[in-house]
């Protein structure tokens, strides 16, 4: 089957948070903030899901299950659930886990603030790298532990890690438990093993717990290859990780994710007091997505690294000083426009009333970040030309540069 991502999808007033939900989440304000543009007018390109539909197998799947008629109180007992997403792992990654380690969450945030609970004492702090998603400093803050964050060295755009400033840090006796982002957002780097092995030392050496968020790790462009942090330590019951289909399909709204923890300890804290109930839907979608998904995926990954040549190609032509490196993973866009709003502090209020397009600034993501935008390009091709156009039609009147911002012929 031939999928289409070029297919432009209406969303609005179906509850989206992309649509119908963007004041609140990105300008902390009620719907009646008012703009130069009509809602219908913007160009969307900021929260974390795609502008793709869900592949058929997975909707056709929802549909049958519909078909049962009763939606009652539903836990996972199929062992075809973790059959294939066992498979899934073993394909993808080399690596497996098991089957008694698996739970499943909500969502893997509400995981995180749920797990700090069981690992972290009130006088310990979590540690961090950055710029990081915003919710992990969330999770901590929820749970009055202290943050503490290392921050990523950033060369021209690709980002590695500090690892002895990283040591320093997680050698305080009070620093019990990391939260990693691997595949790392925003930045989108796929670490390597070598990363991981040094990374992963300098923590468990030290007594420090990791919870490890691999929720992009399926989004790699063509020729990258996800490891799992656990896979490099399998030994260890102190890494936690985290993956779900949720990104990889674009079904976030379905609340449904995969949590393996092998510590029993914890483990047992989790099923003690986690409300063990799923919605029915989000695992027939979940188990549909892992048996049936690869070939949508595939060409999904075609289609996003397509928009990652001409975002690269488009910048160069137009904006020159904006830093850009195409990530290794994630279909987000991390872009340095400092050299064209340097004094900025509100980029994502500043592009919304001039430029008419939604996403994500800097300030979003903890530290280390002054000068970013992030721009969602999990869209069609069409509605990415127009939001590249406007940035750079904005960006240029800014700094009194005057071009035609088409694009070149590529």
């Amino acid at each position: 089957m031939k999928y289409n991502f070029d297919k432009i999808i209406e969303r609005r007033g179906t509850n989206a948070m992309n649509t119908d939900g963007f004041r609140e989440y990105i300008f902390k304000a009620t719907k009646d903030m008012v703009f130069p543009y009509k809602d219908e007018e913007f160009i969307r390109m900021w929260v974390a899901d795609m502008e793709f539909a869900t592949p058929p197998e997975v909707i056709q799947a929802i549909k049958d299950r519909a078909d049962k008629q009763i939606f009652g109180y539903t836990k996972v007992f199929d062992p075809n659930y973790y059959r294939a997403f066992s498979n899934w792992t073993k394909e993808h990654y080399n690596w497996n886990f098991e089957q008694e380690h698996l739970v499943f969450s909500h969502g893997i945030i509400p995981a995180l603030f749920e797990l700090i609970e069981y690992i972290s004492k009130p006088d310990e702090k979590i540690l961090i790298v950055t710029p990081s998603y915003a919710y992990f400093k969330y999770a901590a803050e929820f749970n009055n532990i202290e943050l503490v964050t290392s921050d990523l060295v950033n060369k021209e755009g690709y980002y590695t890690i500090d690892f002895d400033d990283l040591e320093e840090k997680a050698k305080d006796e009070k620093v019990t438990l990391c939260i990693f982002c691997n595949p790392h957002n925003p930045s989108g780097r796929v670490w390597t093993p070598e990363e991981l092995k040094k990374f992963g030392d300098i923590c468990l050496e030290n007594n420090v717990t990791i919870i490890s968020d691999e929720i992009h790790c399926d989004l790699l462009r063509n020729g990258m290859v996800h490891t799992p942090l656990a896979k490099v330590f399998p030994e260890t019951d102190r890494i936690i990780t985290a993956m779900s289909a949720s990104k990889t399909f674009n079904m976030a709204g379905l609340m449904f994710s995969n949590i393996i923890i092998p510590k029993d300890e914890i483990r047992a804290a989790w099923k003690e007091r986690h409300y063990d109930f799923e919605n029915p839907l989000s695992i027939a979608a979940t188990l549909a997505a892992y048996e049936h998904g690869d070939e949508w995926l595939k060409q999904l990954k075609d289609y996003l690294d397509g928009n990652f040549e001409f975002t690269k190609q488009y910048l160069e032509h137009h904006l020159p000083k904006a830093v850009f490196s195409i990530p290794e993973a994630t279909y987000l866009a991390w872009v340095d426009i400092s050299a064209y709003l340097p004094d900025e502090e509100n980029l994502p209020l500043y592009f919304a009333n001039n430029a008419g397009v939604l996403l994500e600034g800097g300030n979003m993501f903890v530290a280390n970040s002054d000068g970013y935008i992030r721009v969602n390009l999990a869209c069609p091709r069409s509605i990415l030309t127009e939001g590249l156009k406007r940035i750079c039609e904005m960006l240029q009147k800014v700094s009194g540069i005057k071009t035609d911002c088409l694009m070149p012929q590529v």
